[in-house]
């Protein structure tokens, strides 16, 4: 059983010693012509500037994120899963001292927490 063990030691170090090399190695060539260079720069530009309008009117069109932006989905998971360590309070960057309340009063003896679940579904946490 020991020499099985010591093989399977020996063929795993061996392939991440030789792995990481192994990728490195090779050498990368470019082997672009300068003419095909400054023809297609002159059709990359026009199509860069054509690229540019679109994509600032597409962000234009969003709104901005702000702080409190969180995930909701997440938001609701760490209150299930872990509330009773007001996890979906320290996602949501309530001040410290709060949630630490929180946890000691577990949850407000249930109300807070049912209060925060209203919030976080009513997207006003």
């Amino acid at each position: 059983m020991k020499k099985i063990k010591l093989a399977l030691v020996a063929v795993v170090a061996t392939i991440i010693i030789t792995g990481g090399s192994v990728y490195a190695s090779f050498p990368v060539k470019n082997e672009v012509k300068t003419e095909q260079i400054s023809n297609s720069t002159s059709t990359q530009n026009s199509e860069l500037k054509t690229l540019e309008k679109s994509s600032v009117e597409k962000v234009s069109a969003k709104p901005a994120k702000t702080q409190g932006d969180n995930d909701k989905l997440t938001t609701i998971l760490l209150w299930l899963f872990l509330g009773s360590f007001a996890a979906h309070r320290w996602y949501a960057g309530k001040p410290a001292g709060m949630n630490i309340l929180y946890i000691i009063t577990f949850g407000g003896f249930g109300i807070w927490a049912l209060v925060d679940l209203i919030n976080i579904l009513t997207d006003k946490f």
